[in-house]
């Protein structure tokens, strides 16, 4: 069926260019006279380029060469990827992403998704969008653990029909990090005091150039427990594992067999493995499309100066969306 469906594929890349070649010839060559006919001929070449590029898109699009997408999370999560104009992203741009995973769904071609993870997490919000972009897929999702699939990562694996792991892999750090510089002593010594104007008792708890009240580290490890309940929550319901199995965990970390034991991996294996196990549910070979994103000059500017650190299985250092005046939160 494939050797068919090639033949056809290549006979309609051909049919269009074809059509195109006869149509430019009479516009740009039989029509014109001396020196037009020569501009023509060149007419005629970017014509027919054009046309080939166009009939293989069609083509693709009438009969799809690929079952399966391929959509790879890797590095930590950020809403644009982090990086800045002369550099490339650092990270995991959580908005190409989902991009990337609703591509794949309105293709014909997609019956299934394959989602590589290797990243140590990251921002919250973005770590989310990404799971749900996952769960809306319409067909099977398959999540594969390469390196490390922590923190946001795990979140975004709850939203898939299966996780894979290699034995070696690293699976966890089901928790949430919320932190804040303290230069309140550098401060004091460079004869800097801290004066800002706030409306709300809380508005600017956190900041780093003042002491945190009791009540202040109070409300912010609040915010810090509701991520967190919700994160587990959210594991819970995806994973179908009981929350306190996964509270049980205290957010360590662990090497991929020991993470099949306690039943946050569905199944060890390598990539071939994964592969195999797509075309018992597929009940045909697996051909992989792999999606990318693209990122130009307008991606690059979006991206900005941000640096982000990689922490393994804590997430990443950066400023998450929402971030409260100094205080970071991250998956």
């Amino acid at each position: 069926m494939a050797g068919a469906d090639d033949i056809v594929r290549g006979l309609l890349v051909v049919g269009v260019a074809i059509l195109a070649a006869i149509a430019a010839w009479y516009l740009f060559v039989a029509v014109p006279d001396d020196l037009a006919e020569l501009l023509g001929v060149l007419l005629l070449l970017a014509v027919v380029i054009g046309a080939v590029r166009i009939g293989s898109n069609v083509a693709g699009s009438v009969l799809p060469a690929h079952n399966v997408a391929e959509v790879a999370v890797e590095g930590p999560i950020t809403r644009d990827g982090g990086g800045g104009i002369t550099s490339p992203p650092v990270g995991a741009s959580a908005d190409d992403i989902v991009e990337q995973i609703e591509s794949a769904d309105e293709d014909r071609g997609s019956a299934a998704l394959l989602l590589k993870l290797n990243t140590p997490g990251g921002e919250i919000v973005p770590s989310e969008d990404i799971r749900i972009a996952a769960e809306q897929f319409d067909g099977p999702t398959i999540a594969y653990a390469t390196d490390v699939c922590a923190s946001g990562g795990y979140d975004i694996a709850a939203g898939c029909d299966e996780l894979w792991a290699r034995e070696g892999s690293i699976v966890g750090s089901i928790g949430v990090v919320g932190s804040r510089v303290n230069a309140k002593e550098l401060a004091d010594r460079l004869g800097l005091s801290y004066e800002q104007f706030t409306a709300g008792e809380y508005k600017d708890a956190g900041v780093p150039l003042k002491e945190m009240t009791e009540d202040e580290r109070e409300y912010l490890q609040g915010i810090v427990d509701d991520y967190y309940d919700q994160f587990i929550d959210t594991v819970a319901e995806g994973r179908e594992m009981d929350a306190e199995t996964l509270k049980a965990t205290e957010a360590r970390i662990f090497l991929g067999d020991e993470a099949e034991e306690r039943g946050l991996v569905d199944r060890l294996g390598t990539r071939d493995d994964v592969e195999a196990s797509l075309e018992q549910r597929l009940g045909e070979d697996v051909t992989i499309k792999e999606y990318e994103p693209e990122r130009g000059l307008t991606g690059k500017l979006r991206g900005g100066a941000q640096q982000v650190a990689f922490a393994l299985g804590a997430g990443i250092a950066s400023v998450a969306d929402g971030d409260i005046e100094g205080l970071s939160f991250r998956r």
